[in-house]
């Protein structure tokens, strides 16, 4: 096996001859989306959490709300402990948007509807929420993820103040690699590595728009990049419609870090008539101080680092749908951090 030393600085293996993505990447199945659902569906619905030790690399990077866990035996036992809580349930497949990273990896951008039942003292209250789960698997397994869940959602559907659920989590922090400055040319090397240049025209739509819109606070330019009648999906289990909801819902994301610049970690993309046709997946960061709308308990001036994915889905050029999903317990389990504790409660949060 030879390697090469890429553009981005990261060296990659190259294929023997004769062999192909396929042969080293997701074999025995179809292609990456197959992939992905069966083992997620193995893992999460069959409960065969055993699986996890075959599917992850030992020293695998998970990137979450709460920072960075390496290791395979954290992600055995969060996952276990996720499983025993919510025993009956589903996980649905939104969409798989994957694009292959070398001659031996792909990356996965994996949209997860979940249908939990849940047992409680006053009945059975069944939660939905999405879940989505950036994946870098090289030669069939899974080296780095980034992931995020609508913890809001879960919260209140079951009546829970997302306070007091943060209280019950440890922010421990990201790897010196997130948070350096983003790529430069994220379009042809994002933190997964060196990506092909496809569908580079609603590429840079999208990022114009996260440049236009989300950084520069040009909220008047949302009817130039996505259709009239566009659906927003986000936390909470909401759903945003037109132009003016989607303005009014990044103002509320934004309020209580007035500062706050979205930086752009990753994108990849991929066509399938099965989810729409054209999506482009983009994980993203926001980075500012708490110093605005004080949404999350008293204000700290602190600097606060938001992981986000959003998947948006193209229509004739222009965006006709967008899911973005953070998790908000683990925003203020990090803010919680920068203060020790303190008791407050929600008045403002959606």
């Amino acid at each position: 096996m030879h390697t090469h030393t890429l553009d981005c600085g990261r060296s990659l293996p190259l294929l023997e001859d004769n062999m192909t993505l396929r042969d080293v990447a997701y074999l025995p199945y179809a292609d990456p989306d197959d992939f992905i659902r069966e083992v997620t569906d193995l893992i999460w619905v069959q409960r065969d959490i055993s699986h996890i030790y075959d599917n992850y690399e030992p020293n695998s990077i998970v990137h979450g709300p709460l920072g960075t866990a390496t290791g395979v035996e954290q992600v055995v036992q969060g996952s276990m402990m996720r499983i025993a809580q919510t025993p009956s349930h589903v996980g649905q497949a939104e969409d798989v948007i994957w694009e292959a990273r070398g001659d031996d990896a792909f990356l996965s951008s994996h949209l997860v509807l979940g249908i939990d039942p849940i047992p409680t003292t006053t009945g059975l209250v069944t939660v939905r929420s999405r879940t989505i789960a950036n994946c870098l698997y090289r030669r069939g397994r899974m080296v780095e993820e980034w992931v995020v869940r609508d913890s809001l959602a879960h919260c209140l559907q079951m009546g829970i103040d997302p306070a007091q659920a943060a209280r019950a989590a440890t922010f421990v922090g990201y790897t010196p690699g997130f948070s350096e400055p983003p790529p430069q040319d994220v379009l042809a090397c994002g933190d997964s590595g060196p990506r092909p240049d496809d569908h580079r025209a609603e590429c840079e739509t999208v990022l114009a728009m996260i440049d236009g819109v989300w950084n520069r606070r040009n909220l008047s330019l949302v009817g130039e990049y996505f259709e009239r009648d566009l659906v927003l999906s986000t936390v909470g289990d909401r759903t945003v419609v037109r132009p003016h909801g989607y303005q009014e819902d990044f103002l509320r994301l934004i309020q209580a870090f007035p500062d706050a610049v979205f930086e752009v970690r990753d994108v990849q993309t991929h066509h399938a008539e099965r989810y729409g046709g054209l999506r482009v997946a983009v994980v993203w960061k926001m980075v500012g101080r708490y110093t605005g709308v004080a949404d999350y308990g008293p204000l700290t001036g602190e600097r606060i680092e938001l992981l986000g994915v959003s998947q948006f889905q193209f229509h004739r050029g222009r965006i006709v749908r967008e899911v973005r999903i953070f998790d908000t317990v683990g925003l203020i389990a990090q803010i919680d951090a920068t203060r020790g504790e303190r008791e407050f409660v929600f008045d403002n949060l959606y």
